[in-house]
């Protein structure tokens, strides 16, 4: 509709001005010297507009001839920065495809080229990581640090990551340690400072590290229970010789953390280790109190000394609800030897025996028969422990 309007408009204005022209009977008188030339009006208004267009497409072409070199140069500076362009983009599409060779010359010429430096070279860096060439992978990384006011925050985490992967993990916590100075705490970051602090043993840390992506969400509940349990055993193993900071790293543990029987296995058997069979009493019937786990029972039986009668009442009470499991049976019948019961033992050593027959009860019964000075009682035992599997 607009075209067919403006042609509407430009056919009335030919028709208007056609009209004028031909009413115009107006001419001009041109002299010079004996000369005289006598000209219509229209013929030189028309000559007039001729001369302004040639001059006009004169004037137009001296200076594109004067732009030229100009025009030329900015062609080819657009021709490179294409070129790298391509190259960078080809350098990513390679990488992907693990054509890692190809994807390293494509990023040093996207480099070479000055397209996106810091960015082409963290692409070489890793390209030259994929190839095993430490010393190339270096080099790019140095190159990419010259160009950290334009990607800084990518190089630290591109080097915390190869750092990591060639188990290079103090260079990578330094590289972590600047990202967490700049305020950079994204998920990304705190993963690979997760795994880099798994890996250097900081358990402390690991645990921090945790809890920060567990209230970022980047960690659910289930995901970060083993990590705690096992960051919690370390930690535990770590102050294994010293009785006060066992205890105080014990209770430093958040008390919903602390009923995990594996976590108070591990706390309660370093605890006997080093002869404080009374914390680890109370520190295992709390953890069996709030869940049954059949394997942290044995441990409540490898105390020595203290209130022995006190923990047999105990399992005896726990035996009402317990009544078919064969560790709370084998510990009751440790616990009854370690306080001369021997009828009460060997009740409950067999009893243990009657629902699942297991080496760990039948040397218990021999090394009771030996106490006893029955050897035949305790040979036949001896033989059955060698029977079965641990």
């Amino acid at each position: 509709m607009r075209l067919l309007l403006w042609f509407l408009l430009l056919a009335g204005l030919a028709v208007a001005l056609a009209l004028a022209a031909r009413s115009n009977d107006g001419y001009a008188l041109l002299v010079a010297g004996p000369w005289r030339v006598e000209l219509s009006l229209n013929f030189l208004i028309l000559a007039e507009l001729a001369i302004l267009f040639l001059g006009y497409l004169i004037l137009r072409f001296v200076a594109a001839t004067v732009a030229l070199p100009r025009s030329v140069a900015a062609y080819r500076a657009r021709r490179v920065r294409e070129q790298a362009e391509q190259a960078l983009v080809d350098a990513f599409r390679y990488y992907f495809e693990g054509r890692y060779g190809r994807a390293l010359k494509c990023a040093a010429g996207a480099y070479d080229a000055g397209h996106a430096p810091g960015v082409s070279a963290l692409m070489a860096a890793r390209c030259a990581q994929a190839m095993r060439s430490e010393e190339r992978q270096t080099r790019w990384l140095a190159r990419a640090a010259h160009h950290d006011g334009e990607a800084r925050n990518a190089r630290l985490m591109t080097e915390a990551e190869l750092f990591l992967q060639s188990h290079r993990y103090p260079e990578a916590q330094a590289a972590l340690d600047l990202l967490a100075a700049s305020g950079l705490r994204h998920i990304a970051a705190l993963r690979l400072t997760l795994r880099n602090q798994r890996a250097l043993g900081d358990w402390r840390e690991v645990l921090r590290s945790i809890r920060l992506l567990e209230k970022t969400h980047a960690l659910s509940a289930e995901q970060a229970r083993p990590l705690k349990l096992q960051a919690h055993q370390e930690n535990l193993r770590a102050v294994a010789l010293d009785r006060q900071a066992l205890i105080k790293c014990w209770r430093d543990i958040p008390s919903a953390e602390r009923r995990s029987p594996r976590l108070a296995a591990e706390a309660a058997s370093l605890l006997i280790a080093l002869g404080d069979c009374e914390t680890a009493q109370s520190l295992v019937e709390d953890a069996l109190d709030h869940e049954w786990n059949r394997e942290l029972i044995l441990i409540y039986a490898q105390c020595r000394g203290g209130d022995v009668l006190g923990r047999i009442a105990r399992a005896e009470a726990w035996l009402t609800h317990e009544t078919r499991d064969e560790n709370l049976l084998l510990a009751l019948g440790r616990l009854c030897r370690q306080q001369q019961l021997w009828g009460k033992a060997q009740s409950y050593l067999e009893a243990s025996l009657s629902v699942a027959p297991t080496r760990a009860a039948h040397v218990e019964l021999a090394q009771l028969a030996d106490q006893l000075e029955r050897p035949e009682q305790a040979a036949r035992h001896y033989r059955a422990a060698a029977g079965l599997e641990a």
